[in-house]
């Protein structure tokens, strides 16, 4: 289903995980997103950011407004899953695998290539990775030659165009994952899970953040996704 020209994919989770399995055993390039209401509205004046979404070979919702809006054109989101928790699916299939990652990561971000890498070296022991710090707008391609898979958290919109610039790499699977790594490592902490459940994630976020400034563009996106978001899918 496609919500304000932005397509999501409307799968179980286990069709999910199918998905991702049968990407790993394929020698070509497969693109993920995880769709929530700030992409979808980003791609509304960046037509570069809504080709390359629509192009994905997997678009996964990640949103509780993204629920909401399924709702709005009377159907029902089947599941909605967090990009660290798809995250930690795929890193877990790639170690069963023995599959190699590399991990494009936002130099200016809170957590850097070696804390993320220790973070899920913990979790995965025999997953091997290398990586990189990167700045966010960096557009060349990287030189990778025997990595299966490549993640890279520059945010959005930047992360997903900068991985579709790799296609024509030896990538068989590649994800932009936001600020998953800071929960890995544990500069960032997840809502409760009954937050996450009834779509208060967006208020958990905004309590944690320290400093006015980060405050202010935190706000910044809570309105869009909470208040802008659902006026333009009611109206659409």
């Amino acid at each position: 289903m496609k919500i304000l020209g932005v397509r999501v994919d409307n799968l179980e989770k286990q069709e999910i995980i199918e998905k991702i399995e049968s990407f790993l055993d394929e020698d070509k390039f497969h693109q993920i997103a995880t769709i929530n209401p700030e992409f979808i509205l980003e791609a509304q004046n960046n037509l570069c950011f809504r080709t390359v979404l629509n192009k994905c070979a997997l678009n996964v919702a990640d949103g509780f407004g993204i629920r909401c809006a399924f709702w709005r054109f009377g159907k029902q989101l089947k599941v909605r899953m967090a990009g660290v928790d798809l995250l930690q699916k795929i890193l877990k299939i790639a170690e069963r695998k023995k599959l190699k990652i590399f991990l494009a990561i936002n130099k200016n971000g809170l957590s850097k290539f070696e804390e993320i890498k220790k973070a899920i070296s913990d979790i995965y022991p025999s997953l091997q990775m290398e990586g990189v710090d990167l700045d966010k707008n960096a557009d060349s391609r990287l030189l990778l030659a025997d990595h299966c898979l490549l993640f890279c958290n520059f945010g959005a919109p930047h992360q997903e165009i900068f991985l579709d610039f790799q296609k024509d790499a030896k990538i068989c699977l590649a994800m932009g994952v936001g600020g998953s790594f800071d929960f890995l490592t544990g500069k960032s902490k997840r809502a409760p899970v009954f937050m996450q459940t009834i779509g208060l994630e967006w208020l958990w976020r905004a309590i944690q953040l320290e400093t006015w400034e980060f405050k202010k563009k935190r706000l910044k996106r809570i309105w869009k996704a909470v208040v802008i978001f659902p006026i333009k899918v009611i109206f659409n």
